[in-house]
């Protein structure tokens, strides 16, 4: 389960000096944040950077563009609607967009460069296309049939792809397709990430290329044994029954494998994974000299995380690291070989913080390259040559993130250097050995500006400056922009408790106002964030009238181990006492109606709502949940295991952290909102909740979307979530409005 973005704002509002914003505007064309660009990236031989823009007349179809950094010229390579005019999507192809939260956008998502820098790959619609930078209008098809997850091999000799559960490539020299695999069908599955691997281990390929273009190792699992979930999805006009195989906590997960093969074809080579089959194999990842591969294995307990490698000419293996802990060991994408072959780069959480280390290829420590009471987010580049490591992290705020310059040598390691400086948020994308970063930055004011910059932080050129004039979607609404607050308090144990907020539209300190809560309270998130909100939805609330308030509880991510490890087996405990403390700080304030406080929260965060609700009706008028879980025995094994362990083994906390434990306690009003299609959190959590409501004799509204999944992606039914959000708050915090 990861952040579902916050659903935003309402309908019109009253007339000031400047526009005001409303839901009529918030889901119009062209987006408020001006240009929208994603999935940049830096060519490889450094002369373009690319990326994603959403058309002017609609903010979800997506075209290909190009900055030519010689020139400094802006063009559209790729016109997704002239390539194919009417999307048709296969059911896998729709699947892999709800996992990586893609689903609402259309035309071009994904694509990859060639190793030489002048062609590049592109899938749309289900068709695989190589564009030739010399002329991009004349894209050549060359693959068809429901493809997903295409690749270019490293070297230029190949395209791979999945196609009906198998894995195929085409020789670019002889223009030849190649089906590599034969068994998959029914619950077997070549080249592809099982349902539990996308969704909560952000794996969203299957396969992994030798460097040097000799093999291809491949994920291969059967999900004969994972129990089927047989689900109504109910649309408007039909109701499909679907068997989907979901893994819930306790239950048996495929079985997975890691095999070997030729691009040429012929035979294909086992890895063995170890005699418990009962585990998840988290990662693969090839040295640079391409004679071994090295796999993460963790086991089903997640206590353990092992770094295993395998000669790929013998398939003998070794261990090389391993990782253990008393809650969970969190797996992630820091793993760096480096070309010289004198060692890799490896990141852990065995401190209390998450930190790197430089390792010899034999899995013996050299040196710690970051420690300190600091911790990193993810490796953005290794520039061997300069003997410099970049990473992200909030060191200096904890609600920002900067981009910082570690020494591959380690002799900084307690210092990073700063790269960036604006206070926010940056998302960088370099190129391959950190010769140039895009800059994307943004803060609660100012919509993202993505800059072309240097190692050393200095400006390049603009990609795309964003300036909020005349000219801008925004600029009519910047004069009654709302500053956004940020400070902190203290949990019951100590810890520090960040917190952020606006306060309403032409604030006066002798007035009270209602207050709208925006949780999500659960792990692998933060929602305090210093930088701009795309959806505008808490601005829109604000000018409404509201306090708007976020507080990140024990839990949340981007922060040391004692204060993430809080909630470990018993799920809503710590982060709903923290939200009241939040609420208990809110009601002291002169300027806050302590009797008008409304929640909102989706996904995690409609489980929050009902739990708020349940334990804190007497301090909480009202509240909304979107597609909560309500019993963590009907949540996917990975994500539940790892904070819970499984059901047989911690049948109290279970008990406890479900929302039915406390649900006498729930008093206020309550609106109810799920999907009729979520394959996520299975619309089964609300019909619980909804008998346990009715035989309590609780009245509650409920709203339902035929169709919808779990992020309720089609704009005009996100429109309709916003428009009775709205109404349900005015009508039980803002009466008078009325």
């Amino acid at each position: 389960m990861r952040l579902i973005l916050t659903l935003a704002a309402l309908l019109a509002a009253g007339t000031a000096s400047a526009e005001r914003l409303t839901l009529d505007r918030l889901y119009a064309d062209p987006a408020l944040s001006g240009p929208g660009v994603r999935a940049l990236k830096v060519s490889p031989d450094g002369a373009r950077v690319t990326f994603l823009r959403a058309r002017a007349d609609d903010q979800y179809q997506m075209d290909l563009w190009e900055y030519n950094m010689k020139d400094k010229t802006t063009r559209r390579l790729v016109d997704s609607k002239a390539l194919v005019p009417v999307e048709n999507l296969s059911d896998a192809e729709k699947a892999l967009r709800e996992r990586a939260r893609t689903a609402a956008l259309k035309g071009i998502i994904s694509y990859n460069w060639s190793p030489d820098g002048k062609q590049l790959l592109v899938p749309l619609a289900g068709n695989l296309y190589l564009v030739d930078l010399s002329k991009p209008d004349s894209a050549r098809l060359v693959a068809s049939g429901s493809v997903i997850d295409p690749k270019i091999s490293p070297k230029g000799k190949y395209v791979s792809f999945v196609r009906d559960q198998n894995l195929f490539v085409i020789d670019l020299a002889t223009g030849k397709e190649r089906q590599l695999t034969t068994d998959g069908k029914g619950t077997v599955h070549n080249g592809e990430a099982e349902f539990v691997a996308q969704e909560e281990m952000h794996q969203f390929t299957g396969y992994y290329w030798a460097p040097d273009d000799s093999a291809i190792a491949f994920r291969w699992y059967d999900e004969a044994q994972v129990p089927v979930a047989r689900r109504f999805e109910i649309y408007a006009d039909r109701t499909d029954v679907v068997e989907q195989r979901y893994p819930a906590a306790g239950d048996k997960n495929a079985i997975v494998g890691l095999k070997i093969v030729s691009p040429a074809g012929g035979e294909i080579r086992e890895v063995d994974l170890g005699a418990n089959k009962d585990i998840y194999l988290v990662r693969a990842d090839w040295s640079k000299d391409s004679k071994s591969l090295f796999f993460q294995r963790q086991s089903r307990d997640q206590k353990t995380l092992e770094l295993i490698a395998v000669d790929a000419a013998t398939l003998a293996q070794r261990p090389v690291l391993a990782e253990t802990a008393q809650t969970w060991t969190t797996i992630n994408d820091d793993l760096r070989f480096l070309e010289s072959g004198k060692g890799f780069i490896w990141s852990s959480e065995r401190t209390g913080r998450n930190h790197l280390y430089f390792y010899g290829m034999d899995g013996k420590l050299k040196h710690a390259i970051s420690k300190g009471e600091w911790g990193f987010d993810d490796v953005l580049a290794v520039d061997e040559k300069a003997g410099k490591v970049f990473v992200s992290s909030n060191k200096d705020a904890a609600y920002d993130k900067q981009v910082y310059e570690l020494k591959l040598d380690g002799s900084t390691a307690d210092k990073p250097k700063r790269i960036t400086q604006a206070d926010g948020w940056h998302d960088a994308s370099f190129s391959k050995h950190g010769e140039v970063f895009v800059d994307t930055w943004s803060d609660p004011a100012t919509p993202p500006q993505v800059g072309i910059r240097r190692p050393d932080g200095a400006l390049v050129s603009w990609l795309e400056k964003n300036e909020v004039n005349e000219s801008h979607p925004y600029f009519k609404y910047k004069p009654d922009q709302l500053p956004v607050e940020f400070g902190n308090m203290k949990a019951k144990d100590g810890q520090t408790l960040y917190y952020s907020m606006i306060k309403p539209y032409k604030f006066d300190a002798g007035k009270k106002y209602p207050v709208y809560l925006s949780t999500y309270g659960g792990p692998h998130s933060q929602h305090v964030t210093r930088k701009w909100d795309g959806a505008q939805f808490d601005q829109y609330m604000a000018q409404q009238g509201y306090v708007v308030f976020r507080l990140d509880n024990r839990g949340s991510s981007r922060r040391e181990r004692v204060f993430t490890d809080a909630i470990y087996r018993n799920l809503g405990k710590v982060e709903v006492e923290d939200q009241l403390t939040g609420i208990d700080w809110l009601g002291q304030q002169s300027f806050v109606d302590a009797k008008r406080i409304g929640v909102y929260g989706w996904s995690y965060g409609g489980f929050m709502t009902l739990r708020l609700l349940s334990q804190g009706s007497d301090k909480i008028a009202a509240g909304v949940s979107g597609a909560p879980v309500t019993d963590w025995g009907l949540y996917d094994t990975h994500y539940t295991e790892q904070f819970m362990d499984r059901p047989s083994d911690n049948v109290e906390g279970y008990k406890q952290s479900n929302v039915f434990y406390h649900v006498d306690g729930l008093k206020s009003k309550l609106l109810l909102i799920h999907g009729m299609a979520d394959d996520n959190v299975l619309f089964t959590n609300t019909t619980k909740m909804i008998d346990a409501l009715v035989n309590r004799g609780v009245q509650f509204e409920l709203m339902t979307y035929p169709g919808a999944k779990h992020g309720v992606s089609n704009r005009l039914a996100k429109r309709h979530v916003q428009t009775y959000i709205d109404a349900f708050f005015r009508k039980h915090l803002k009466p008078e409005s009325n």
